[in-house]
């Protein structure tokens, strides 16, 4: 009796461990969408905001900059959340780039860069760069540079599993990336490549939590159930805290390769 007590205990717990990660996922499933769908309402009712000329950074002057600083800080705050969320699912060399580029969109947005190229209308540029223009640069560099050691990561991940698919999509999504980020050194295409680049690589992160979040549904089962090498059942044993339950089964799981990354 004692030991279905526990049993159930555990199933409990790790239903919890499971909605958790859900919910940091799910987080980053919608971090991508979210700042997309707040720029593009953005650029299409700025007085003089011109998306062909002006990198969308730019939105977080004005009097209605405080939207486009906010986009950036919660966009980052749904990263950093999505990272944890994969840390959860034993992914932390995945996490980690993930986690430097939410931290990346904090630092852009709480540090605006300066005016540019006519934008906002009347304000001229400053002769020299500000020290928050630095560090909001220094905030685009490390969000675009861990979104493609991110795609690195999980580029080698997919194929170490045989999923072609996946890896190629990776794969693909850091070479594009990078080619756009080398684009921007040239001034007339500096905001279409950034445009492109924030495109290509926030779909790809939110892409990868929802097929991270899908595989999820499977983790209750295999935990719940998890089997040994031999085929037996593994239960806890009499006595065994809730919390040493969970982790046994999560334990067992991963050296059984149960995971579910398919």
């Amino acid at each position: 009796m004692a030991a279905t007590d526990e049993e159930a205990a555990t199933a409990m717990c790790t239903t919890g461990h499971q909605r958790m990660t859900s919910v940091l996922l799910c987080c980053g499933a919608v971090a991508g969408p979210w700042f997309l769908v707040v720029v593009a309402l953005q650029e299409a009712t700025r007085t003089g905001f011109d998306p062909g000329r002006h990198p969308l950074s730019l939105l977080s002057l004005g009097g209605l900059g405080w939207l486009q600083v906010t986009n950036f800080v919660v966009t980052g705050l749904l990263n950093l959340a999505f990272a944890a969320g994969l840390r959860r699912r034993r992914m932390r060399a995945g996490a980690l780039p993930l986690a430097g580029h939410g931290f990346g969109l904090i630092v852009a947005g709480v540090f605006v860069r300066d005016p540019g190229n006519g934008y906002p209308p009347g304000i001229p540029a400053p002769v020299a760069a500000s020290w928050h223009h630095v560090l909001h640069g220094a905030g685009a560099v490390l969000a675009f540079g861990s979104l493609i050691g991110a795609c690195a990561v999980f580029a080698r991940r997919f194929a170490v599993r045989g999923n072609r698919g996946w890896a190629g999509y990776c794969g693909g999504t850091g070479v594009a990336l990078a080619a756009l980020l080398a684009a921007t050194r040239a001034p007339a295409l500096e905001s279409p490549a950034l445009h492109l680049a924030a495109v290509a690589g926030w779909l790809w992160a939110s892409a990868l939590a929802a097929y991270f979040l899908v595989s999820l549904r499977d983790l209750p089962t295999e935990m719940g159930n998890s089997v040994s090498r031999n085929g037996e059942l593994a239960r806890p044993e009499r006595g065994t805290r809730v919390s040493e339950c969970v982790t046994r089964a999560a334990a067992q799981c991963e050296r059984t390769n149960s995971w579910p990354d398919r």
